[in-house]
């Protein structure tokens, strides 16, 4: 590298991370998540703005194989992130509505998608027809699982049973999404030189779930107090790239491999460890690695040259999107009898797509599945449908509500005042209310609150309605009388 492009590189770098730290403060001051501010910093320094010359000043075409070289590492390390969040016990813990629901969840916008891209076919189709139609089928089902978990965090929402349910929904759709985008990529890269690598994917994955995990768990519980020492952790920077390099040269996308080591380090035992590896990498990731990935992704999209048959194709394009996501899960939740509020609330939540959908996207203008002005809609879509989710979700089932004041206890054995009543029987000896359990927690239901989680008994004062059946506990709104 030369001076010039040595001071380039840095120069961009403190201009986008600057950039993304302001537009992502502004997001969160207006009720959004912060990765709608970051994604609109790559667009804005992007060509779509004054044709591309504030892009070519700030980061001339020297410096753009550098950058997308680190916008790899960090994609790597947020997969690897995504993860070792997941959880399968998150899925128990949503029981069959999680999985009805998340079949709806995909198979409704996939198949609205495949008709939408017959549709797009002759002015956005590439080459590979059906690698094409399989992609825009997969790209309008995402859902973002980080960005819907943050949403649900900062409502006070995770541990209700609507949270719950949806964090499940979001686990598995996840699950469904990355394997079909797997097949395509398979299928599509098995006609080059080395398609006999393909063939090894498949012992692949076996090792890692059943010969690297279980190693790792014995490693993990023959020294239960493991610490994240400079050794660990770089023994864990090493086996990501690893995982993620060898489903790369076998002809996968590296991000199967980064998310598949994250899934395979052991649960048990190793929360503390676990912790750390989240906010070490997670800093470095979110602060430089990610803002970069948003420029490269920003610097593909170009809406200088969107005339009306582009907008048309935008507006056909969020009507399947939001409207086959919304409708495969709202139906598979109101046939597994869910309040039909609490049905529309989580059709809200699984249409947030955010950084997942970039990834998706920029997986597939990698492998040539769509071109760059179909990219560019299709970003627009993820930004738009990310957006929606809050102000919706609000409207619907209405803002978070502040802590509730605890009753003292001396009023334990009466009656409480509205249309519930106290857990407590005679004074001092506290019986058990309307306790419901999901997966192995104890909820119970709250109105106008979000439910709250519980381990043990509930303390005296605390107000349950009188739910009818199991549905009943994703009510928000007052109980049925």
């Amino acid at each position: 590298m030369t001076t010039h492009q040595t001071s380039s590189l840095l120069l961009g770098l403190a201009a986008v991370v600057f950039l993304a730290r302001v537009l992502g403060v502004v997001a969160r001051r207006l009720n959004q998540p912060a990765v709608i501010g970051e994604v609109l910093a790559g667009i804005v320094l992007g060509p779509s703005l004054f044709h591309g010359a504030l892009a070519g000043a700030l980061f001339p075409a020297g410096i753009r194989p550098l950058l997308a070289a680190l916008a790899a590492v960090g994609v790597a390390a947020f997969m690897f992130l995504v993860g070792l969040e997941w959880d399968a016990a998150v899925f128990r813990g949503g029981g069959g509505l999680a999985a009805g629901v998340s079949l709806g969840s995909v198979l409704v916008p996939f198949g609205l998608g495949v008709l939408l891209a017959l549709y797009l076919m002759d002015d956005y189709g590439t080459g590979d027809r059906t690698a094409f139609m399989l992609f825009v089928g997969i790209a309008v089902s995402v859902t973002a699982f980080p960005v819907l978990a943050r949403i649900l965090t900062d409502r006070g929402m995770s541990r209700s049973p609507l949270g719950v349910v949806a964090l499940a929904c979001a686990c598995v759709d996840d699950v469904l999404a990355w394997s079909l985008l797997a097949v395509v990529v398979a299928v599509s890269g098995s006609a080059g030189p080395g398609r006999w690598r393909i063939l090894l994917a498949v012992p692949y994955l076996l090792g890692m779930l059943f010969v690297v995990r279980p190693l790792l768990r014995r490693l993990v519980g023959c020294r239960p107090a493991l610490l994240l020492s400079p050794a660990v952790f770089a023994a864990v920077v090493v086996g990501l790239l690893l995982s993620a390099a060898a489903t790369e040269w076998v002809g996968l996308h590296y991000i199967f491999g980064a998310f598949l080591f994250g899934v395979v380090l052991p649960r048990g035992g190793s929360e503390r460890l676990r912790g750390e590896v989240r906010e070490r990498l997670g800093h470095l990731s979110g602060t430089l690695l990610l803002p970069v990935f948003f420029l490269v992704a920003g610097l593909q999209v170009d809406l200088s040259q969107l005339d009306a048959g582009g907008l048309g194709a935008l507006g056909l394009i969020l009507l399947v999107a939001v409207g086959g996501k919304f409708t495969g899960v709202f139906a598979a939740a109101r046939l597994s009898r869910m309040p039909l509020r609490q049905s529309a609330a989580l059709a809200t939540l699984m249409n947030i797509r955010g950084l997942t959908e970039l990834i998706v996207l920029n997986v597939g203008l990698q492998r040539g599945f769509l071109g760059r002005d179909l990219y560019s809609l299709m970003v627009v879509m993820a930004v738009v449908t990310t957006a929606m989710a809050g102000p919706l979700l609000g409207w619907i089932i209405g803002r978070p509500p502040g802590p509730r004041p605890v009753p003292p206890r001396r009023g334990c054995g009466r009656r409480s005042r509205g249309r519930g009543r106290a857990l407590g029987g005679k004074r001092g000896h506290p019986r058990r209310g309307p306790v419901r359990r999901i997966g192995r927690q104890e909820t119970v239901g709250i109105w106008r609150a979000p439910v709250s989680g519980v381990r043990a008994r509930p303390a005296c004062g605390v107000v349950a309605g009188r739910w009818r059946s199991a549905p009943d506990l994703l009510r928000v709104g007052p109980p049925p009388s």
